[in-house]
């Protein structure tokens, strides 16, 4: 149907502007009380979320693997008005600022890197990259890393504007994938809402 992919064409800067003015606000500490779209992209540490994501862009630059191809470029939030056209810059840039906020010993921060990436060859998407769902603690991580990372991943899946993609390897057993029992989680806290929304109408 054209006319609905020439709509969502006209609503496409609509949205990229209110994102940019959204950036805006998160980088003074102001709070915004409106959410946009987003993709989760939820799964098992080394279940491959990282591929995923880098599919969706069409580059190689998260904090593993290496190569760069072609003329896209990055900006980061907290290095405003810094392109990056070397996508391995990405990468290391990624690792510094995590390295920064969490320090060197895998430590977890609920504070998001802002990284956009600018290319006439992707989809307007907004992902978010959460940490993979772990067991044991690793370096300096408290004893209670896996609750804070669920905790974590759930303040941002529990959001009505997320959608989840839920990351599980092909060889691993459905019946037993944290992400996508995550996932059934966030569909019962969005059906109980709606319950609660029915009542008071």
């Amino acid at each position: 149907m054209s006319w609905a992919n020439s709509g969502m064409q006209a609503l496409i800067p609509i949205i990229n502007r209110i994102q940019a003015s959204r950036d805006a606000f998160t980088h003074i500490g102001t709070p915004v009380n409106f959410e946009l779209p987003q993709i989760a992209v939820v799964g098992g540490q080394s279940a491959g979320k990282s591929s995923v994501l880098e599919n969706f862009v069409g580059k190689d630059f998260l904090p593993r693997g290496s190569g760069i191809v072609t003329r896209q470029y990055a900006e980061f939030l907290h290095k405003k008005g810094q392109r990056f056209s070397d996508f391995d810059l990405v990468r290391k840039e990624i690792e510094d600022e995590t390295d920064r906020v969490t320090g060197q010993n895998k430590g977890i921060s609920p504070h998001p890197i802002n990284l956009r990436v600018f290319s006439p060859h992707v989809l307007n998407l907004t992902l978010i990259d959460l940490p993979g769902l772990t067991k044991v603690p690793v370096g300096d991580q408290p004893a209670d890393i896996e609750q804070q990372i669920r905790d974590m991943i759930m303040t941002y899946v529990s959001r009505e504007t997320c959608l989840i993609l839920a990351v599980t390897p092909a060889n691993s057993d459905l019946a037993t994938s944290d992400a996508l029992k995550l996932a059934k989680a966030r569909a019962l806290i969005v059906r109980n809402k709606l319950r609660v929304l029915n009542c008071r109408k």
